[in-house]
């Protein structure tokens, strides 16, 4: 209860103003989705995981190039020594002696087959980068459509209030001549307090919108990700409440639901993660296979007890000439046994890859769901807005008859008070219907994964 009413008390602040002479941002449904694209840290995350599969593929280029490594390495040992060359000079080769050497060695060494893992483990590569990008456009899609929502709500609210304001209004006027006409006795003094009755729960009424506003309004902030405490007014655009809605008969459930299986990035994701888990098996299945490589390598050594016919031997000489070292070779390393290790990682790669497969299954299913949902609720909506038109333009005559038959006392209050309630819920009922049928037509272009640009028009 306290954390409701204190985010209860952050969303007024927020609504009002909380720093005098704070500089009002004005923010457009454009700017807002905009702020939030910049903003959610979901998106981000999304944005650093295809970079790393962006590094991951250039790195498995890189696995069909050479390794070649470099040695230097350098010594001083004093004690006694067999140094060989005394020794072939016919000298004591056992001496107590200090000496130094020095040597180097450069190795390359190429993979010429391992099973096709490496051009298996980057086409898994590839098939991971196409599925985080597709991951990125579904993430963007989420921001995109739920900030588009949350604004949608405010707007919403906005005109609730708004009709409830006009209502209290129009209920303090009529209190006005109520009162007066019981002043002079044409009116008896309960149709004064009915009509107070009536003024205090409108005013009711103006507080639930105003809090409802406010709370809505906290949501979109924090869904912006933008400072709670900040100035924001949030503009509204033009919603032509006469605009033409696209038909129910425009629209085909199978055509919709084909084309969300075919398009929705988030099922592109899945499939080209399971082709991912495909070359993965392969990789498995490839450590069967025997692996043969090919390597070249160059040394060289530098000895200060080196000699030649008892003469000593510049460092030039020996580290560039008389010592130095070629060698090239090939090794084949065939997997004969290794604890069953191999097989338990083909079999696990299997059950990743079917598991894989089910999850598509399901979300194939799911996305069929979303969209037969969608579209009976857009269906259901366009008539909800074509009743509560009819509603609110039958109301507001009777609202508007009894008002003249009050005024010439052929009425009473309590019938003028039901056609004034009878009214405002027309009022309310026919905005709101509006608003859903929008927001209808939003979740449908969602569920069919089309909201991948930035434009979003109400």
């Amino acid at each position: 209860m306290k954390k409701i009413i204190s985010l209860a008390l952050l969303a007024i602040l927020t609504y009002s103003g909380t720093t005098l002479g704070q500089t009002v941002q004005r923010i457009t449904l454009q700017d807002a989705i905009q702020i939030a694209l910049e903003n959610n840290y979901l998106l981000k995350q999304a944005e650093n995981n295809l970079e790393l599969a962006e590094e991951n593929i250039k790195s498995e280029y890189a696995d069909f190039l050479p390794n070649i490594t470099g040695n230097l390495s350098g010594s001083r040992t004093t004690g006694q020594q067999f140094i060989a060359d005394r020794f072939s000079e016919g000298l004591d080769p056992f001496v107590n002696v200090t000496s130094q050497s020095i040597s180097g060695n450069i190795r390359a060494g190429i993979t010429i087959f391992d099973g096709f893992n490496n051009i298996n483990t980057l086409r898994a590569s590839s098939e991971t980068q196409i599925s985080r990008e597709e991951s990125l456009l579904r993430a963007k899609e989420n921001v995109i459509f739920n900030a588009a929502i949350r604004f949608l709500q405010v707007l919403l609210d906005k005109e609730l209030l708004d009709i409830a304001r006009e209502n209290l209004e129009t209920s303090r006027t009529q209190l006005e001549q109520v009162v007066a006409q019981v002043e002079v006795g044409s009116r008896p003094a309960v149709d004064q307090y009915n009509q107070e009755a009536q003024v205090a729960t409108d005013e009711l009424t103006l507080t639930q919108r105003e809090n409802s506003l406010s709370l809505n309004r906290l949501l979109l902030i924090r869904q912006l990700q933008i400072d709670p405490l900040g100035n924001y007014e949030f503009i509204v655009p033009e919603i032509d409440e006469n605009r033409t809605f696209n038909s129910v008969g425009n629209y085909v459930l199978k055509d919709l639901i084909d084309e969300a299986l075919l398009g929705r990035s988030d099922i592109r994701s899945e499939e080209a993660s399971i082709n991912a888990l495909k070359y993965q098996l392969k990789i498995a299945q490839g450590g069967l296979f025997p692996t043969l490589t090919a390597s070249a390598s160059i040394s060289s050594r530098y000895s200060d007890q080196y000699s030649l016919g008892g003469e000593k031997v510049t460092f030039s000489d020996q580290f560039f000439d008389q010592q130095v070292n070629r060698g090239i070779g090939i090794n084949m390393s065939i997997p004969l046994f290794q604890n069953w290790n191999r097989m338990y990682s083909i079999q696990s790669s299997k059950v990743q890859l079917k598991n894989a497969q089910l999850s598509l299954d399901n979300s194939k299913l799911q996305v069929v769901q979303e969209v037969t949902q969608a579209f009976n609720d857009y269906s259901s909506y366009t008539k909800q807005r074509e009743a509560s038109q009819k509603s609110l333009i039958a109301s507001e005559k009777a609202f508007e008859t009894q008002q003249e038959r009050y005024n010439v006392g052929a009425s009473t209050l309590i019938e003028l008070s039901q056609a004034q309630s009878t009214y405002v819920e027309a009022q309310s009922n026919y905005t709101q219907a509006i608003y859903n049928l929008i927001f209808q037509e939003k979740l449908l272009d969602f569920y069919l994964g089309k909201l991948s640009g930035e434009d979003v028009e109400f």
